[in-house]
């Protein structure tokens, strides 16, 4: 079976679930509910919207909840969208990427914040937040949290602020790939935790789990857009992406933001 394909998702929820673990969304697991073996499943909607519908009626057909980031921007930012999957109950969050856009005016990006969270709440009370990564800008859209504090805006937690890494298995298909730190410019996490862990394939992660070599808490994130079933969308993907990665991986590179 091809990988990063909706069949192969299917079957990823199918070994997490046969292994014990809960699946919830960030909301949830901030809110404290904890099961002994978590799986926070987040999605960032980077485009492609319709990919991440699809994944959340997935979900819903197997009773499992999970969260999706949406951009403001049009590639990603479908109300329709957003209503169909907020109707699912999944959790709906801002993907943010307004010092990006702002170019770096602290001042005009927060003001862009308040203005894009404003949005989102139209289709859901947005309690949660997840910088997009903007691998083409020299910002770092979390940066803007230096001067101002999301929790003025209502909003209760951001997962690169608000999990423990050191003890949170952090998963992300970012480059195709779920070991592409490499290749990633900021969605990435760096301490001796994550380094015990190394899956390339989705075949890897099933073996894992099935060995109980995967640790009792996990946030597993997913672009949906690199997920279809169809040979010609998937193809466009896999090309698509080698180039992406090996951009990023010469020129735009950057370690993770620290304090």
């Amino acid at each position: 079976m091809r990988d990063f394909t909706l069949n192969k998702y299917e079957l990823l929820l199918t070994v997490i679930r046969r292994n014990g673990y809960t699946m919830l969304p960030f909301v949830d697991f901030i809110e404290g509910n904890r099961p002994e073996k978590t799986v926070i499943l987040r999605h960032d909607v980077d485009n492609k919207p319709t990919q991440s519908l699809e994944k959340a009626r997935i979900e819903h057909d197997a009773g499992i909840r999970s969260t999706y980031y949406f951009r403001i921007v049009e590639e990603s930012n479908d109300p329709g969208v957003i209503e169909q999957i907020a109707s699912m109950g999944h959790e709906i969050g801002y993907h943010y990427e307004d010092l990006s856009l702002a170019n770096g005016e602290f001042d005009k990006a927060i003001e862009l914040f308040a203005k894009h969270l404003k949005y989102f709440r139209q289709f859901y009370p947005v309690k949660t937040i997840c910088m997009h990564g903007s691998p083409a800008s020299v910002w770092d859209n979390r940066l803007i949290w230096r001067d101002y504090k999301y929790r003025d805006f209502g909003v209760i937690a951001e997962p690169y602020f608000d999990i423990d890494f050191n003890h949170t298995l952090y998963l992300t298909d970012t480059g195709r790939r779920w070991n592409g730190s490499a290749v990633s410019v900021r969605d990435k996490i760096k301490n001796n935790f994550q380094s015990q862990y190394n899956f390339r394939t989705t075949q890897q992660l099933f073996e894992a789990f099935d060995a109980g070599k995967t640790p009792s808490a996990i946030m597993m994130t997913t672009h949906p857009q690199r997920w279809d079933n169809n040979l010609a969308p998937w193809m466009s993907e896999f090309v698509l992406q080698n180039i992406k990665n090996a951009i990023k991986k010469y020129f735009y590179i950057t370690p993770p933001m620290t304090d």
